[in-house]
């Protein structure tokens, strides 16, 4: 049970961080005119998209590979950069930051007061993503505990080099006998 709740929740927190990339790179106002007026995207308008997106992906890479408090501060730090992706969001479609964008590089078409609204789509997918980047941040704090680490396999063995190299001279020489004597040494009977 616990590698699917792993699993599921590496799916979820990446699609939210894969929902806050792709609605950042999209479209978010129109300009209604005149026509060939640059619109910005989520990303114009509010940078802190891609970077907390692509940190949230980050995290969940150091959650699989992390345990215990470290997983737990990590899960923090996927749920404030989902936060961040909210905040982003709330703020980038405000009057202020649209009609500045807008007056900055649309120059030559006299941009002060150009008529816009809000393309509604790409800031609730943007907002959904970050919604699961909290959710799924909170989660790995919550339940991040009972989920299984990495193989033990790349931990530091305890005890002097010197030990472990003498023990596997041994079972190597073990081997060798074996095989010797017509054994079969990896015939566990």
């Amino acid at each position: 049970m616990g590698h699917r709740e792993l699993w599921a929740w590496v799916g979820a927190t990446a699609l939210g961080c894969a929902l806050v990339l792709l609605a950042g790179g999209q479209v978010w106002v129109r300009v209604q005119e005149p026509s060939g007026v640059a619109a910005p995207t989520g990303g114009d308008l509010s940078p802190v998209l891609t970077p907390v997106a692509l940190a949230g992906l980050a995290g969940i890479v150091a959650v699989l590979a992390t345990k215990g408090l470290g997983r737990r501060a990590v899960g923090a730090l996927i749920a404030l950069c989902g936060a961040g992706a909210a905040a982003g969001t709330w703020t980038a479609l405000g009057d202020d930051t649209v009609t500045g964008w807008l007056g900055e590089h649309n120059v030559l078409h006299g941009a002060t007061g150009l008529p816009w609204e809000a393309a509604p789509l790409w800031p609730a997918v943007a907002a959904a993503g970050a919604v699961l980047m909290i959710a799924g941040g909170v989660l790995a704090v919550v339940r991040g505990g009972r989920w299984a680490g990495m193989s033990a396999r790349y931990d530091r063995a305890g005890g002097r080099a010197g030990d472990r190299a003498r023990a596997q001279v041994t079972e190597d020489r073990a081997l060798w006998d074996a095989l010797d004597r017509g054994d079969d040494p990896t015939d566990r009977r």
